[in-house]
């Protein structure tokens, strides 16, 4: 047919349905899609939808009027009263909110042109590649309207084209997006500088309304056309804080999620997990223990927690004590509040990160400075748990046996840590106290925590008399060190040479002096203790064997003797001067010369 006599068909047919509009023909069919039924007339409908024409064929020929059903049209009855008027020539408006179902209707009826001359499919094919895929925004509203009409929006490749125009604007419109791949080895630079002040491009919110799997293949998309996966970091972040809101990740509690909500958000969790970029400092540590948290209450696969639990570690010394307190999420009674397992293995990471770092490194003073922070933030960490009663002793000395002693500069954090352990559990036997004591070194705690640990009744006592030894030492060291300095002048004369740091520091050392001789009267108070305790051990013990042997003879001799009197001075010089016998003289036996006795044989004398 050509294409003048095309025209005419149509004007032909677009006459006949204003005059059936016009003049209210009755309807000689009806057509049902879902709960909407629509009486309409089988002459537009024939004209121009090959779907309806074969079912009208294929129904019987009884009566004038004819009912069909289209059940499972894409869109329902909205799509279907909008292919309706198309049909009758009714206009309409084409948008990026109904241009999706008016394609995969079209495609549904098979309105093509076979049946007629600009089709519902040229039309909606037409708006789709010159107005639709133009723009960003466009693009991304019919992905997300397309993907409640699949498997039919897959069939007419409107998906994937949305998805490629998605991937090519927005490597037009980010700075994450570079070509060449020069600059490979920058990579961990650039991502320091961008997770200072991280960016967030104008089009990553509107990629949040995308379902998880279409979300995943335009980010695969768009890493494919050459967008830093760096870059993918706060579209990451925004998704996962909209698609995971309303979980209870940060306290305990029966969960309050439907088995269907959980599986769906399991199944986003892992997928951003598999997204996240590898390059270190990318993403940052809050947001790392948040799908953390995700991931231990939604009970993720095994790999995923592993694998948060690896990236933590990476980034362990940017981390502060809120990232570290992950609830344990049990339900039971008998549990610790916070899952120390973890955290554990979160250090173990690091440690091993840390170790690898050192061997293939020689910027030793930013490992030494990243440990110092990472021993201070894990002080502060076992002083949170050690309130708990639920926290096992071999838990807390297995998890401090972890912290680095050069990442220790002081004892102070772990000695309040172990005060506050032994105080939340007062049932602790010594040995049990003496081990958990062992964990600090006395040498490093600071005077201020000297000072408490000697007053401190929950410490044993050899640990007060260690610590109140090794100030007295530290004490005795810096008075011999001013011992040694030239002489101070005049209080008169200092006043007015001295600068005021040297005048403070020597009320610092009066002061010192002072604490020494408290110091010193502490410790010979406890020597007097341990001496009263050690004479009455004796008692108890001297008194029960009387008492046993009530009737032994030796006993009661003994008892009744008077006591020796004590051997005087002369007389104990005396008797050693006679055993030394300094002449070599030996008495005679009247056999002759003798041998000298055994004990001299090799005397020079």
């Amino acid at each position: 047919m050509s294409a003048k006599k095309k025209d005419l068909l149509t004007s032909a047919m677009k006459r006949t349905s204003e005059w059936i509009s016009s003049q209210e023909v009755s309807s000689d069919i009806t057509v049902h899609v879902g709960e909407a039924s629509f009486s309409l007339h089988k002459f537009p409908l024939l004209s121009k939808c090959g779907f309806i024409k074969k079912l009208m064929s294929e129904s019987t020929k009884d009566s004038d009027s004819t009912v069909i059903k289209i059940p499972d049209i894409p869109g329902g009855s909205e799509a279907f009263e909008l292919a309706a008027k198309f049909c009758y020539g009714i206009n309409f408006d084409m948008s990026t909110e109904n241009i999706a179902m008016l394609r995969c209707a079209a495609e549904y009826l098979e309105m093509t042109e076979e049946h007629s001359v600009e089709n519902l499919v040229v039309r909606a094919e037409a708006y789709v590649n010159e107005v639709a895929l133009k723009s960003l925004s466009s693009s991304i509203t019919v992905l997300h309207k397309s993907e409640e009409l699949l498997p039919i929006a897959e069939r007419v490749k409107l998906v994937s084209r949305c998805i490629d125009a998605i991937a090519y604007l927005t490597c037009q419109e980010s700075l994450f997006c570079s070509p060449s791949s020069s600059n490979s080895g920058n990579n961990e630079v650039v991502v320091q500088q961008q997770s200072k002040q991280p960016v967030v491009d104008w089009w990553a919110e509107d990629l949040t309304v995308l379902r998880i799997d279409s979300f995943q293949r335009v980010l695969i998309a768009m890493m494919a056309r050459g967008f830093k996966q760096y870059g993918l970091g706060p579209v990451l972040m925004l998704y996962a804080q909209k698609s995971l809101r309303g979980l209870e990740i940060f306290g305990k509690g029966m969960k309050k999620i439907e088995p269907k909500q959980e599986h769906e958000k399991r199944v986003i969790l892992e997928t951003i997990v598999s997204l996240l970029p590898r390059e270190k400092n990318a993403m940052s540590v809050s947001f790392l223990s948040m799908l953390l948290r995700a991931a231990i209450y939604l009970e993720t696969t095994v790999a995923c927690r592993l694998d948060l639990e690896k990236r933590m570690g990476l980034q362990l010394g940017q981390a502060v004590l809120d990232d570290l307190l992950i609830p344990s999420y049990s339900f039971t009674g008998d549990h610790s509040l916070f899952d120390t397992d973890t955290v554990q293995r979160i250090l173990m990471n690091y440690l091993e990160y840390e170790v690898e770092g050192v061997r293939l490194s020689n910027n030793g003073v930013d490992l030494a400075g990243d440990m110092e922070r990472v021993g201070k933030l894990m002080e502060n960490y076992m002083a949170e748990i050690a309130s708990d009663r639920n926290v096992s002793l071999q838990k807390f000395i297995g998890l401090a046996e972890l912290i680095p002693e050069q990442s220790r500069v002081t004892e102070d954090g772990m000695y309040r840590a172990v005060d506050i352990y032994l105080k939340a559990h007062p049932n602790m036997s010594d040995v049990e106290r003496k081990k958990v004591c062992s964990l600090m070194d006395c040498q490093k705690l600071s005077r201020e925590a000297c000072a408490h640990a000697a007053q401190n009744d929950r410490l044993p006592v050899q640990t007060i008399v260690q610590v109140l030894y090794y100030e007295q030492q530290r004490l005795r060291g810096e008075v011999t060190k001013d011992a040694d300095s030239p002489a101070p002048p005049p209080p008169a004369v200092a006043a007015a040479v001295l600068p005021p740091k040297l005048s403070s520091y020597n009320d610092e050392l009066s002061k010192l002096k002072r604490e020494n001789q408290d110091l010193k009267l502490e410790l010979l108070k406890m020597k007097m203790k341990l001496k009263e305790f050690e004479k009455e051990s004796e008692k108890k013990s001297s008194s029960s064997t009387i008492s046993t042997n009530p009737n032994s003879p030796i006993s009661t001799a003994s008892m009744d003797k008077p006591p020796l009197p004590r051997k005087s001075f002369i007389n104990s010089v005396s008797r050693k001067l006679g055993k030394l016998n300094p002449f070599g003289i030996t008495p005679y036996s009247g056999r002759g010369r003798t041998k000298p006795p055994k004990d001299r044989r090799h005397s020079i004398s």
